[in-house]
């Protein structure tokens, strides 16, 4: 297989017939079927900006003992307009295995509005905003200085299919989840904010360990057999345990946050929340996982122009979506009402 990978240049959105192509693309789906002709491979290729079906019709097709869904190929052919859909029909493909940092998975794959490295920057404004406990900001800060963490979470999805399935989709949630926490503390200002926030910012922190991510995204061994919160306590106590100077008691209320925050023992939870910041924590975390859904939703609804989505079977229902009540003070490059990812900056 080849090593060397290019810069990624065509992209399926642009694809129109007659176009000629010679580019990378992930393979989606592949099936080996049977015409008159002799065999054919049936295929579907994916970037970020959508799919395409593609054919390689025989005698080419023996060329490819073997294709299978998440592999990379380097694709040379043209485009056709079969039954008023593009198709791609393939000349030469090359299958390549790039190397880390060969690639920007974010060119293949579903990817945040928001560059990963900005959503990670914003949590780091807002630690340094809000906490004002040195052993707290200094353990923060240590956990998002690691280099091993710091990869992985700026390409870690947020979840396998659910919500923020995407790159960069487990910082925007964090990032989403650590702001309603903040925003729920200026209402109740009894609350402990800098351990909430540490317990917003780390929640989730064990799925860049559940979860693949990459092109195929799916759950690790570790993630089968721990699931995210140990995973994410397993990393997370080396770091409490070199920090000396944060009490013992706050690291405990801490540790009761990761644990507690899906709420109930049959979402996953070890133990239900206890303290007034672990439910906060499991109400920001299970409102802004269906805001996503819902976003996720409508965006598919806008192609369409449907008003009623499909039944969605993690919210147990339809959603509607509401004209929104004008307001002139917004400019008109604004961003929709529904959009649910607030601006990075304030």
């Amino acid at each position: 297989m080849a090593r060397l990978v290019t810069q990624k240049s065509q992209y399926i959105q642009d694809l129109t017939p007659g176009t000629q192509v010679g580019d990378i693309f992930l393979l989606a789906a592949a099936n080996l079927a049977q015409s008159r002709n002799g065999p054919y491979w049936n295929l579907t290729f994916q970037d970020a900006t959508g799919k395409v079906d593609g054919k390689i019709w025989s005698p080419k097709s023996q060329e490819y003992p073997s294709l299978e869904p998440g592999q990379m190929a380097r694709v040379h052919g043209f485009v056709e307009n079969y039954r008023d859909k593009n198709q791609l029909k393939v000349d030469h493909l090359e299958l390549i295995a790039p190397a880390p940092g060969e690639i920007d998975f974010a060119d293949f794959l579903p990817a945040s509005n928001i560059p990963p490295a900005e959503l990670l920057e914003a949590l780091e404004d807002l630690i340094t905003e809000h906490m004002k406990h040195t052993p707290w900001k200094n353990f923060c800060r240590k956990v998002l200085g690691d280099e091993e963490i710091r990869a992985r979470l700026l390409v870690a999805p947020g979840a396998k299919t659910v919500h923020h399935a995407y790159v960069g989709g487990l910082l925007e949630h964090t990032l989403q989840v650590a702001r309603a926490c903040m925003a729920l503390c200026d209402v109740y200002p009894a609350l402990d904010r800098q351990t909430l926030l540490a317990g917003a910012v780390f929640h989730d922190l064990g799925k860049a360990w559940e979860l693949s991510g990459g092109l195929t995204n799916d759950y690790t061994d570790e993630g089968r057999l721990l699931g995210h919160i140990q995973l994410g306590m397993e990393k997370i106590d080396i770091f409490l345990n070199k920090n000396k100077r944060l009490d013992d008691k706050l690291k405990l209320h801490f540790k009761h946050l990761i644990t507690s925050h899906h709420g109930e023992h049959e979402f996953g939870s070890p133990v239900r929340p206890k303290t007034p910041e672990a439910f906060i924590l499991h109400f920001a975390d299970n409102m802004d996982a269906k805001l996503n859904i819902i976003d996720q939703a409508y965006a598919d609804m806008d192609k369409t122009g449907a008003e009623w989505s499909p039944y969605m079977r993690f919210l147990e229902r339809n959603v509607f979506r509401t004209p929104a009540t004008p307001d002139k003070s917004k400019q008109k490059n604004d961003k929709p009402e529904n959009q649910c990812l607030l601006p990075l900056k304030a």
